[in-house]
């Protein structure tokens, strides 16, 4: 039933006080009234390293993978756990070779790391950039996906619930980086908890139904009767090529989504810019370590909810008002089995998730506006108690606009049938290639010019939609030969967006070659950045933490390939 027992509002009451009376305690103990904006923004030298990672798994874990993830789970299977997975390299990648470059080079913010490396007209415009995809698609989805799981399990009105979620968001996110770096503790240990219990109560579930009990029973049907959802690498023949085209979620597209998002991303590399290098590292890797058990919590319920529907379970459920099957109603199907007190720790998860993302990508937009463009545009000489306030000002009109637009278009973008997490993906992957060849490029190639990273960042969301119409226009049937089209449910051939992420980047580096070798023959010179070797060694403890990662990586692809 889509309802909350007095239990499980109790379980959900008793984890909101504790949240907030600690994050109230962590701003009057660590509140200075005469801190920076940086200190405010970054909680500058103030988290530790359990603080940093669980701090990055929580703005990452939200409602996009609770509830998207786990139904294209329902959909495709474990290789959705390439985002996770991935992850987990990425970050080993992040900690050792681009984190010690913004820490030596002192910054705090992605737009002031190209101000500094490009120019200021190539930081505007990617401040502007950032702050509309932040709201339009990441805020909005989380909203409206995190709403309509909860109304799914509480039976709430899907308003009522976006509004809820914005107000306590914006509570965390006014406390500043501190207040939500250590509430995001409480915050994973909830969400992690929670999402264990979801998991167990499916394997159960999958073990009852076929007349036996037990966890290991649970994982062995369903690896059995489900077999087809527990492949990593799909061929062109899979139904499902287009989301997960490949070799390309290893060596291709998924390699530059992953980058971007983990090095490139405000909203993520913010919670280490303001520690030294140690303690940044240790943090990125506790939150590799963290990623590999994500697909545990977010995936495995997906797949374990598809084989309960095979068996007669959730139809009425996950049925849309338009009658058709929606698979983004899996996880909320799922937990509406919990008994009571569990439904209420499985909610308070799901809450815990969405709110520690969104108070996380608010402090992100408040950041870039008012160090970004506030600061350097429109009133160079502020003081840092005005920023600060221009800040939380900046948090509370965002969150307002996400609230709006998700209320006015979350449906028609996300609802009915469609894979939220997908979307989220596909029009993130508009600006992504291009801002990761202007970051690779700007760290390691010295000639970079300001006008090769200005075409990659204009022309590389000009290629990404150039590529999107396309097949509108053109057929591209020859390149399922290569494996790089495929027929959609329209009849027309399509490149994968994975892939179009790669067409776009190769052209973004291409371009900015071409352009910023034009410009030294010019005499137009480029601005260098402070790099040595001896930043990118690593401790032994690192080292070893990192390879144990790898390896345990390559383990579960040979096993689920």
């Amino acid at each position: 039933m889509k309802t909350l027992s007095n239990g499980d509002y109790a379980v959900f009451f008793i984890y909101f006080i504790i949240v907030s009376l600690y994050g109230y305690w962590i701003y009057r103990r660590k509140h200075n009234a005469d801190a920076t904006s940086k200190d405010y923004f970054l909680a500058e030298g103030s988290l530790t390293w359990w603080a940093i990672g669980a701090s990055l798994i929580a703005s990452n874990i939200s409602a996009e993978q609770f509830i998207g993830t786990s139904g294209s789970a329902f959909k495709m299977g474990l290789a959705i756990s390439t985002y996770e997975w991935m992850a987990a390299a990425t970050l080993i990648i992040v900690a050792i070779f681009f984190i010690p470059i913004y820490l030596k080079n002192k910054i705090f913010t992605m737009p002031q790391f190209l101000h500094q490396r490009y120019n200021g007209t190539v930081a505007m415009v990617m401040a502007i950039f950032w702050l509309l995809l932040y709201i339009v698609v990441n805020l909005m989805s989380i909203l409206y996906l995190g709403a309509l799981a909860i109304s799914g399990i509480s039976g709430i009105d899907i308003t009522v619930c976006i509004t809820l979620l914005a107000i306590f968001a914006v509570f965390i996110t006014l406390g500043g980086m501190k207040v939500i770096g250590y509430t995001d503790v409480i915050q994973v240990f909830v969400l992690i908890l929670g999402g264990l219990v979801a998991t167990y109560l499916a394997l159960n579930l999958i073990s009852e139904k076929s007349g036996t009990t037990g966890l290991w029973n649970g994982l062995s049907i369903m690896r059995t009767e489900a077999a087809d959802h527990f492949h990593m690498i799909f061929d062109k023949s899979n139904p499902n090529y287009m989301e997960m085209p490949g070799l390309s979620v290893l060596i291709g597209g998924m390699i530059i989504v992953n980058l971007n998002y983990w090095g490139c991303n405000q909203y993520i590399t913010q919670r280490a810019l303001g520690a030294d290098l140690k303690t940044a590292r240790a943090g990125i890797l506790f939150a590799a370590f963290l990623k590999l058990l994500m697909p545990v919590i977010v995936v495995l319920p997906g797949i374990a909810a598809y084989l309960l529907y095979q068996k007669g379970m959730f139809h009425q459920e996950m049925m849309s008002s338009k009658g058709v099957m929606d698979p983004n109603k899996a996880y909320p199907s799922l937990l509406n089995l919990l008994p009571t007190y569990l439904k209420g720790l499985s909610f308070a998860a799901l809450t815990a998730a969405i709110v520690a993302s969104l108070a996380g990508k608010a402090n992100s937009i408040a950041t870039i506006f008012t160090l970004d463009i506030y600061k350097k545009a429109i009133k160079p000489d502020a003081t840092d108690k005005s920023l600060v306030r221009l800040g939380k000002i900046s948090v509370v009109v965002a969150m307002a606009l996400g609230v709006i637009m998700s209320l006015l278009i979350g449906e028609q973008l996300m609802g009915e049938g469609k894979q939220g997490f997908q979307y989220i993906q596909e029009y993130t992957g508009f600006v992504s290639p291009g801002i990761f060849a202007m970051f690779i490029l700007g760290f390691f190639w010295k000639k970079a010019t300001s006008n090769g990273a200005l075409f990659a960042t204009i022309g590389g969301f000009c290629f990404s939609v150039f590529f999107k119409f396309l097949p509108r226009y053109t057929n591209l049937e020859f390149l399922n030969q290569f494996g790089f089209s495929k027929l959609n449910e329209k009849g027309v051939y399509e490149i994968p967006f994975i892939d179009r992420m790669g067409f776009v980047f190769l052209l973004c580096v291409l371009g900015m070659y071409i352009i910023s070798k034009i410009d030294h023959a010019k005499g137009v010179k480029a601005n260098g950045l402070e790099i040595d070797a001896s930043m990118f060694k690593t401790s032994r403890a690192f080292t070893a933490g990192a390879l144990l990662v790898g390896g345990i990586i390559v383990a579960l692809y040979s096993f689920f390939w």
